[in-house]
């Protein structure tokens, strides 16, 4: 009886001693390292959540220039439609030259310059003296014939820094820069010169046209509408004075 409560006794206590060594980490099994691995695992998934929040960082700075890019090209783009619209708006569409919008906006330039830099210059206004005459008896397009050669020899008697504008209809204006008063008045003198020279034949008549002539000096007390009003009636004087001649 007492050699199986031994041998019984013997079994358990070798049971017992098994299921520790079963319970006892084995070598590269430690608890630390299991939960190092683990650690490691979370740290590799944290350095690819800051490699992705990187990719995708870089990703919307490479989209917000291709952004720009393409709204600074538009931007270029509308200016230089304005740029077109804006000269189309200043332009006389018939003889190229410009209108009176535009004559009147480099007239206020040019007064502006005069009066902080103490520079001289002059406006003369130009009448066609018989456009309407020609326009009746041989239409419109013999009329643009006419304008447009008037528009040529005006434009050969200035000089590239000198501006040549339609007021409209028959009458137009240049601006003259860095010349007395006697200059201005002799090239006024040659411009009715050189429009009273030119012939035109419309249906086998031979037509000449003319223009009346009037001047204004700028100075530094000048106004737009003073000196346009001025240039104006002294071409209306010279006009009365040049159907007195004939």
């Amino acid at each position: 009886m007492k050699k199986k409560t031994k041998a019984a006794a013997s079994g358990t206590a070798k049971r017992r001693k098994g299921a520790a060594a079963a319970r006892k980490p084995g070598p590269g099994r430690t608890g630390s390292k299991g939960a190092g691995s683990k650690g490691t695992g979370s740290k590799g998934a944290g350095t690819k959540a800051v490699g992705t929040g990187a990719s995708t960082r870089g990703a919307v700075a490479s989209g917000d220039k291709s952004t720009i890019r393409r709204l600074r090209a538009q931007l270029a783009r509308a200016q230089a439609r304005i740029e077109e619209l804006q000269a189309s708006a200043e332009t006389d569409f018939l003889l190229g030259i410009l209108n009176r919008r535009g004559f009147e906006r480099e007239l206020v330039r040019s007064l502006s310059f005069i009066k902080r830099y103490q520079a001289s210059g002059a406006l003369i206004v130009l009448d066609v003296d018989r456009l309407k005459p020609i326009n009746d008896a041989f239409g419109h397009a013999a009329g643009d014939e006419v304008l447009k050669k008037i528009v040529a020899a005006i434009s050969d008697q200035v000089r590239a820094s000198d501006v040549v504008g339609r007021l409209g209809g028959d009458e137009f204006a240049v601006l003259l820069w860095n010349l007395s008063e006697t200059d201005a008045r002799a090239k006024a003198a040659a411009l009715e010169d050189a429009i009273d020279r030119l012939t035109f034949v419309f249906r086998d008549s031979r037509v000449s046209a003319g223009a009346s002539a009037g001047v204004a000096i700028l100075t530094a007390h000048s106004d737009i509408d003073r000196v346009l009003d001025e240039a104006d009636r002294a071409m209306y004087v010279r006009k009365a004075q040049r159907r007195h001649e004939s």
